[in-house]
């Protein structure tokens, strides 16, 4: 049997129809714009909760991605065509080949320990391929003037390089424009577009690049760390504070709305 439920309709204008459920010592009362209210409510903060959890899960898949990927044999950029860069992302990486000195790309507005900079990166040209792939040899500060830019030159171009493939540098907010570089070289970018950047080149661009392993010279500020912003644990217990309010927020309605029966005998 389910629970009775009774509508009291109120001739007051001022008063609206209150809706009675009826347990055996326990009465309650409310609105149906109460109880709408309620659900509402209650439905939001379950949401949230439950994005949270997804997140955590994603977060955490992240983490693991890298990890396993940092502790896989290298790949041979030379004998291999990268095709899924998401199938490959953290994966350590061996290449031959030679820096394209003359022209190379500074990503404006680079934060590296609250200071602000550049990430510098350079066109590698890899041996026996008509493509090349575009190595961030790490961050450098921004000088006091803007219009001076650093040196960034090569004293050695034909190497052989490691790294780990990553996705391009990320900003905050995207500008109009800001995938377009500057005339000269070294050229600034905002935002790194291989498509755009290849056509300044004239030859083909991989779709991601390589961070330079820390051992590799020709480098500089390298800190390339396995991790996120936000936890998965973090994210963990976001979603239980979601949904502890979720049940605050039950009890308070039960409270709010349940008397003794007694209460309501008049």
């Amino acid at each position: 049997m389910g629970l009775p439920i009774d509508l009291i309709n109120k001739s007051s204008l001022t008063e609206s129809v209150i809706m009675k459920i009826t347990l055996p010592n326990r009465e309650f009362r409310f609105s149906p714009l109460g109880l709408l209210g309620y659900l509402l409510l209650v439905s939001v903060l379950c949401s949230l909760g439950f994005w949270q959890l997804g997140r955590s899960e994603q977060k955490r898949q992240f983490l693991l991605q890298q990890q396993t990927a940092a502790e896989t044999e290298a790949l041979d950029l030379n004998r291999i065509t990268i095709v899924d860069v998401d199938a490959i992302r953290y994966r350590k990486v061996d290449v031959s080949g030679h820096y394209d000195t003359a022209r190379q790309f500074l990503v404006d507005n680079q934060m590296f320990e609250g200071k602000p900079g550049y990430f510098v990166l350079t066109p590698f040209l890899i041996d026996n391929s008509n493509r090349a792939v575009l190595v961030n040899r790490g961050w450098l500060a921004l000088g006091k003037d803007r219009k001076i830019l650093p040196d960034i030159s090569i004293q050695v171009a034909v190497q052989h390089i490691k790294g780990r493939i990553n996705h391009f540098p990320a900003v905050g907010i995207r500008l109009e424009g800001a995938e377009i570089p500057t005339d000269g070289w070294p050229a600034v970018v905002q935002v790194v577009d291989s498509q755009i950047l290849s056509e300044k080149l004239a030859y083909d661009l991989y779709d991601f690049q390589i961070e330079l392993d820390a051992i590799e010279v020709e480098g500089y500020k390298r800190d390339w760390k396995i991790n996120t912003l936000i936890t998965p644990e973090k994210h963990l217990g976001y979603a239980v504070q979601w949904f502890g309010l979720a049940l605050t927020l039950t009890g308070l309605f039960i409270w709010i709305s349940g008397r003794k029966r007694s209460e309501h005998t008049v």
